[in-house]
């Protein structure tokens, strides 16, 4: 077996990791940037931390902001040609994974213009061209699109989602700034902290996973135990541990996949406009107990990340069933929705959503093999 891992050329981590841009920019010989990132983040400020370091740098830049949650289509194609517009010969995309999905989509079109239509990069899209530079910097802890070769792109007109996979669209350079995650709402950081914890329990238990991706995965997934609930509540210490597993997250699932829980999480982000993060929390414990009996020992680690100290020498029924149940206390105690009816889901809309999430790309990463009833019968007990 031979195993493949991409990661970003180079990555800086730590409180002003931001003020590093300029001098990575300049070592590339880039000249002007095009920032990709959403209005609530140029009317909070948060951009402004970043501009204010291009500025004092001397660094031009032009702000694109037209990007809305769950990033439609349209606003891809409208970034492009601002992108072509502009001037600028690198990316910054600055923000959750609205943000930086957008900004790669973006790059990855401008350089290669015959996937225009842009619904053509579903799957793994046989793009010739490396995306124009990208830098990423995230605004969240959850995503990890800033180290990932992944990006997710809304249909509109389908009303599904659908996930590209592409070597190509891995961002240059990281920065991962604990001082722009600090300020982000409390929901926001549950939200995107249940998408980081699904990703490492998605990562370590998925086929793909192997030695390395296990090190990663398995030890987000005791940072994410440590340190979520205290994140949530403004511990700054905790945010900043959050922050770095994200990333550290991102580095295994890239390139070992996913699950059942992204797949069907994305079924509901298409159709309903579910924030991915809290559709995560809904059906991560569920689907955890779908696939425990498929997982070896894995649930035992799981388990003794959050707190249960002799998971290794109870009966292995008992670990995986405690490792599920501990994953949703958390996701109860943070007050996450724990129903599908809760975030707008109707009886009509079930196999509808069933059949997008059967053919998600990311469900064929699940370690049980789903069928379009199963999932079915999935969503269903979580009206």
């Amino acid at each position: 077996m031979v195993y493949r891992m991409i990661f970003n050329q180079e990555a800086y981590f730590g409180r002003g990791a931001i003020k590093q841009i300029p001098e990575a920019a300049k070592a590339h010989g880039f000249t002007k940037a095009f920032i990709v990132t959403d209005p609530v983040l140029l009317k909070t400020g948060t951009v402004a931390k970043v501009t204010d370091v291009l500025d004092a740098a001397g660094l031009p830049y032009e702000i694109f902001d037209n990007v809305k949650p769950n990033p439609p289509v349209e606003c891809i194609k409208d970034g492009v040609e601002k992108f072509k517009t502009a001037g600028a010969d690198f990316l910054i995309g600055l923000g959750g994974g609205s943000p930086q999905d957008t900004c790669k989509g973006i790059g990855i079109i401008a350089a290669n213009p015959e996937f225009s239509d842009v619904l053509s990069l579903e799957g793994t899209a046989a793009t010739k061209n490396p995306s124009v530079p990208i830098f990423g910097v995230p605004t969240t802890a959850g995503t990890a699109s800033e180290t990932t070769i992944n990006y997710v792109i809304t249909d509109t007109r389908a009303k599904r989602k659908f996930v590209a996979v592409d070597p190509h669209d891995i961002p240059l350079a990281a920065f991962v700034d604990p001082d722009l995650t600090d300020t982000q709402p409390r929901s926001l950081k549950v939200a995107t902290g249940l998408d980081a914890l699904t990703h490492a329990i998605e990562g370590y238990v998925t086929p793909g996973a192997w030695s390395l991706s296990d090190c990663l995965s398995m030890q987000t997934i005791r940072m994410i135990a440590e340190n979520l609930a205290k994140s949530a509540d403004g511990d700054l210490a905790a945010g900043e541990q959050m922050a770095y597993a994200s990333y550290i997250t991102g580095m295994a699932y890239s390139n070992v996949g996913l699950g059942l829980v992204h797949g069907m999480a994305h079924a509901l982000g298409g159709l309903l406009n579910v924030a991915h993060g809290v559709a995560n929390g809904i059906l991560l414990a569920p689907v955890m107990d779908y696939n425990k009996d498929y997982t070896g020992e894995k649930y035992r680690d799981i388990a003794h990340a959050f707190g249960v100290s002799d998971s290794y020498t109870m009966p292995l029924e008992e670990a995986r069933n405690l490792a599920v149940s501990k994953v949703h206390d958390l996701t109860v105690s943070l007050g996450n929705p724990t129903t599908i009816s809760e975030v707008g889901a109707k009886e009509s809309d079930l196999d509808s959503l069933a059949a997008n999430a059967f053919k998600d790309v990311c469900t064929g990463g699940n370690p049980r093999k789903a069928t379009q009833e199963e999932i079915l019968g999935i969503y269903k007990s979580l009206m």
